[in-house]
């Protein structure tokens, strides 16, 4: 087997992986992600010690411990152009020996939770109720990128969905990838459904403010689809790439929002910053038990 060239896995020159600047022994098996950098701070309140912190652009990592067991929050940005950079990261560090940069012989698997903010397409989901993402739906295409795609995706679910919403040929074809089911029995406390990811905050998620959609009914669309039981509970923008290339790489991945704006209901949430560290605290919590 070759070594990984340099182009294709960049190290900076201390050694630390190109964006995450982490050294392996940096990041612990449980991580929590966030978009917002400043939401790392929030979720580290609840860490007992805290041994490890270092920020490059929008990525900031904490790790310390809970409980006795380590723990690590990462902020990710906004997008799944980001998250291909993090969880593609990630995985180096914990399955890539960045000497030799050769796989290790043995598979280390992490456990990446995201805690994140969303809109619900339900009008009996109200602000301020979690959410726990069974399904993760990507409307961004990131993942149609990879090989072996439809070994981790339903695809039975693609079929119907876009039976149902009947979506433009121009836009990226959906996938759908499950997420992990022991991280679901310990959220298993939470409403779960399948999310959305969407590639935008405004078009794609079916917003408009001055430039008309291809479509103005896909949010009647989405909120009368139902899979096996499972309605679509809300738009969100990276859960889709975390399961997809989770799956695909060998770790655990859910996705819990705190739903802050109500499509279908026309209500947001302004005080919903003031809900958050309630929910980081209980998932902290539910990690390090």
């Amino acid at each position: 087997m070759k070594p990984i060239e340099d182009s294709e896995l960049i190290l900076n020159g201390d050694g630390t992986i190109f964006h995450l600047h982490l050294n392996p022994e940096d990041i612990a098996d449980n991580i929590i992600l966030v978009g917002d950098q400043n939401r790392t701070d929030v979720v580290a309140k609840n860490f007992d010690t805290i041994d490890f912190t270092i920020q490059n652009r929008e990525f900031k990592t904490i790790t310390g411990t809970k409980n006795g067991k380590r723990i690590s929050v990462i902020s990710t940005g906004i997008g799944t152009d980001n998250i291909d950079i993090v969880v593609t990261e990630l995985d180096a560090l914990a399955n890539i020996d960045l000497k030799t940069r050769l796989p290790k012989t043995e598979h280390r698997t992490l456990n990446l939770v995201r805690i994140g903010t969303c809109g619900s397409v339900q009008a009996d989901i109200p602000v301020g109720t979690p959410v726990v993402t069974a399904i993760a739906g990507g409307l961004d295409g990131l993942l149609n990128f990879y090989k072996d795609r439809n070994k981790v995706s339903d695809l039975e679910l693609e079929k119907k969905f876009q039976e149902h919403t009947q979506r433009s040929p121009l836009l990226a074809h959906p996938y759908f990838v499950e997420s992990s089911p022991v991280l679901l029995e310990k959220l298993s406390k939470y409403r779960k459904g399948i999310t959305l990811s969407a590639p935008g905050f405004y078009g794609p998620q079916g917003r408009v403010v001055r430039l008309d959609i291809v479509d103005a009914d896909i949010n009647q669309k989405i909120e009368t689809f139902e899979y096996k039981g499972l309605k679509i509970n809300n738009y969100e923008m990276e859960s889709s790439a975390i399961n997809g290339l989770g799956r695909l790489l060998g770790h655990n991945t859910v996705t819990v929002c705190l739903v802050i704006a109500n499509r279908r209901c026309h209500e947001f949430a302004k005080d919903y910053r003031n809900a958050m560290p309630n929910l980081t605290a209980d998932i902290v919590d539910i990690l390090t038990k």
